[in-house]
């Protein structure tokens, strides 16, 4: 039920001296505390007679960095070498963070990206988006808690059919990831491809799914992920229909005409060091 690209259910050595770990956490923690209100909230910053955007300019604003990531455990013997390629082991995982901690990244959220996007609204220095995919327990159990070290927010996509089922977040969990200050994202009922909707696969896949969320967070849902990353044109005008403000692709060209429902992101690769990670941000955005 994974994605090929960002979703199939299994589809590094930056070693930086480990007595720096303290003094990262301590340096982010300070970071965000200097960060202004004005680049850190999703509202702030925004004139008010500012009108969003075209798409054109949209398109030409800088393109902020954007991780996907699925699952954070290590290899066992039977992954094969393709599913590894979506599982990034946990001292990885940590250490990729611990690099963007040291590299002076501030991590954004969706409401952010947007406003920044539509309305040109600032953002911290040296933003990143780091989103994960298809609700897996350790998303809950080691990523979060890394993430906190430094100060880090992320984009949980879920799957709501997974909630509750043995390796998957429960309702408890993604409830305490929102309050938490983490955004909550849909990722469909069951991973169907979007490509292929019709009829009442709408409701069935988007509209269940993210009232669901809705009643778990107490919060409305207006961020969306693609399965697989992989979307058409039909189902941009579905998706504002229901109120989403922003829909995620993969590293596919954007739309000309809608762009904030076609917003790249890169595959945090199971095979990639924290150097090679960084290589990749900033040759890929």
């Amino acid at each position: 039920m994974k994605s090929i690209l960002c979703g199939m259910a299994i589809l590094a050595g930056l070693a930086l001296p480990s007595c720096q770990s303290e003094k990262s956490a301590k340096v982010a923690a300070a970071t965000k505390t200097e960060s202004t209100t004005e680049t850190n909230s999703p509202t702030a910053a925004i004139a008010a007679d500012a009108k969003p955007a075209d798409a054109a300019t949209i398109l030409a604003r800088p393109q902020v960095p954007i991780l996907c990531y699925h699952q954070i455990r290590n290899w066992k013997a039977s992954d094969s070498k393709a599913a590894k390629d979506y599982i990034v082991q946990e001292q990885d995982f940590r250490d990729q963070m611990k690099m963007l901690a040291d590299s002076g990244y501030h991590t954004i959220l969706p409401d952010q990206l947007y406003n920044y996007l539509n309305y040109g609204a600032k953002l911290p220095s040296k933003p990143i988006m780091l989103t994960f995919d298809d609700t897996d327990l350790d998303q809950f159990t080691v990523a979060a808690p890394t993430m906190k070290k430094y100060g880090f927010k992320g984009v949980f996509f879920i799957m709501t059919v997974s909630l509750g089922r043995p390796r998957y977040m429960s309702k408890a969990q993604v409830k305490e990831l929102s309050d938490n200050g983490h955004v909550i994202g849909s990722h469909t009922w069951d991973h169907h491809n979007v490509k292929k909707y019709a009829g009442e696969d709408w409701v069935t896949q988007i509209e269940k799914p993210t009232k669901t969320l809705e009643e778990i967070t107490g919060k409305p849902i207006h961020h969306f992920a693609y399965p697989f990353g992989l979307w058409n044109k039909q189902a941009i005008p579905e998706l504002k229909k229901r109120g989403f403000k922003s829909a995620f692709i993969l590293a596919e060209k954007r739309d000309d005409t809608d762009p904030l429902y076609t917003i790249r992101r890169i595959i945090a690769s199971g095979y990639w060091s924290p150097r090679t990670l960084h290589n990749s941000i900033v040759n890929s955005f």
